[in-house]
């Protein structure tokens, strides 16, 4: 089997001969990411202020890391600061067809890899990031109708991006929502189904109009929404922390439900140890509980979990003697 085939097998419960690999460096990578290429309308701003770095995105927030430490920071101010500026809120350029032309080429590049387009946003993650965490989970409740119309501004544009990237070739889309802190949902189901399922739907929906799979990435404990994300349309879930769940009930029930999961070595309690047992041990039971809908992957910015690549060459190294692959 290709490896595209090998990536879908995995994702459709078709009896892969291996699970998915995407691992960077050289290694065993069976999967294709790509963005949207730079606008033609907006620039990044970037400035250090003592151990800090601030920088804006393309709706006009701005963000905050330091500048010793993860890749990614938060949002320090928001664009939309109060909803008097909804109306004139800025919105990107998405639409603008020269943004996938890198994606484009990538896709034509990627021989027989599965293509995965990766979104700039979603409904959740960009709508918080606007209205910034300690106002936005308030407004859910108190400011419904700004809610729904902000959701339902961001939902239109990511419909044209999901267009434009199944044009560019797109297996799949691929994009992050975290929903979740270490033990529990940060929504609960109920408000989940009435304020963010219809907007999930509609852009499910319009994936797999194209024909493309749905790759979710959510940080957290999400297992009270996990039904109502597979009833939303998600097929897949990109989970950093999977040792956050119990994972023999999380692969039974990813299996009934026919989803996949997409995972490194837990990020949060078997990486960052450095202990070569413990990493070897988790691999190999991620590869045993989740043979047939399972694709292992990297961690992408292991200075900012503290890991050393030694480590993370320990987990790919068992991935693959787990899964009896010999890379080519």
């Amino acid at each position: 089997m290709t490896p595209r085939e090998i990536v879908l097998a995995n994702l459709e419960h078709a009896g892969p001969p291996r699970p998915g690999f995407t691992f960077s460096g050289g290694r065993l990578n069976d999967m294709v990411i790509a963005g949207l290429g730079p606008s033609a309308t907006y620039r990044q701003r970037r400035w250090t202020q003592g151990s800090r770095e601030y920088y804006d995105d393309e709706w006009g927030n701005v963000w905050v890391r330091m500048v010793v430490g993860p890749q990614s920071g938060e949002v320090h101010e928001p664009a939309l600061k109060d909803w008097d500026r909804l109306d004139s809120l800025r919105r990107p350029d998405w639409h603008d067809s020269r943004r996938y032309e890198p994606m484009r080429r990538a896709f034509a590049a990627a021989g027989d890899k599965f293509r995965a387009a990766f979104l700039p946003g979603w409904v959740f993650a960009t709508s918080r990031y606007l209205r910034k965490m300690e106002n936005y989970f308030p407004d859910l409740i108190d400011c419904r109708p700004q809610i729904d119309r902000l959701h339902g501004i961001v939902t239109d544009l990511l419909l044209g991006v999901i267009h434009n990237v199944a044009r560019a070739g797109a297996d799949g889309i691929h994009f992050c929502e975290d929903l979740g802190v270490q033990d529990r949902p940060l929504i609960g189901p109920a408000m989940w189904r009435e304020v963010f399922a219809p907007h999930y739907r509609r852009l499910t929906a319009a994936a797999h109009g194209h024909g493309m799979k749905v790759l979710m990435h959510s940080c957290g404990y999400n297992w009270a929404l996990i039904d109502d994300l597979a009833d939303a349309g998600i097929d897949c879930f990109q989970f950093d922390q999977p040792a956050a769940y119990d994972l023999p009930a999380l692969a039974g029930k990813l299996r009934a439900r026919r989803l996949s999961l997409w995972s490194p070595v837990d990020i949060q309690k078997h990486l960052p140890t450095g202990d070569r047992a413990i990493i070897q041990r988790e691999a190999r039971r991620l590869v045993e509980l989740f043979a047939g809908f399972l694709i292992v992957k990297n961690y992408p910015d292991l200075a900012g979990i503290g890991v050393r690549p030694e480590w993370d060459q320990w987990a790919y190294e068992a991935f693959l003697a787990a899964a009896n692959v010999v890379p080519s």
